[in-house]
């Protein structure tokens, strides 16, 4: 049981990593010197000096900012409700709360990918000399995990 909780609080810690990692930093599309997060737009000039201002402010993108911070609390909250239910839950108890903020967190950051999938050629002219970031693959990769994980919470009985 003890493994068991450990391989939880490990996959939920990743989970949050992941959350974290592909909020702040910025390289969710770039390209030809230019790196674009949720944040900032920054360039690199001739001299090797790197430019940035803040991104545009179009209502699209404040809804991609504001469902990956709520997935990042969404996730805080699940972690400290795990650990708070962990010695208050009665013998046989689930984690049902827990596991169904997760799972919110899970899709606030499939949301978050979605419309910024959807909606970023808007904001910037789409050629074959621009990709998506590492940051924006690691947002897709958090989704299945933090769903993986909060549907583990809730499936989870407590014990002993």
């Amino acid at each position: 049981m003890l493994l068991l909780l450990l391989g939880i609080i490990v996959l939920h810690v990743a989970v949050l990593v992941l959350l974290f990692v592909s909020t702040i930093v910025s390289q969710w599309f770039m390209g030809n010197g230019h790196m674009v997060d949720l944040w900032q737009n920054c360039s690199m000039t001739g001299g090797n000096m790197r430019v940035c201002v803040s991104s545009s402010a179009n209502e699209w993108l404040q809804s991609v900012q504001a469902t990956m911070i709520l997935s990042i609390i969404f996730s805080v909250l699940s972690l400290f409700l795990f650990f708070y239910q962990l010695f208050t839950i009665t013998k046989g108890g689930r984690f049902y709360l827990t596991g169904i903020f997760q799972i919110l967190a899970g899709l606030c950051v499939m949301s978050a990918a979605s419309i910024y999938t959807v909606r970023h050629t808007e904001w910037h002219i789409h050629n074959s000399d621009y990709s998506y970031g590492f940051a924006y693959i690691l947002a897709w990769v958090a989704f299945p995990l933090a769903l993986l994980s909060g549907f583990i919470y809730v499936i989870l009985r407590k014990r002993d």
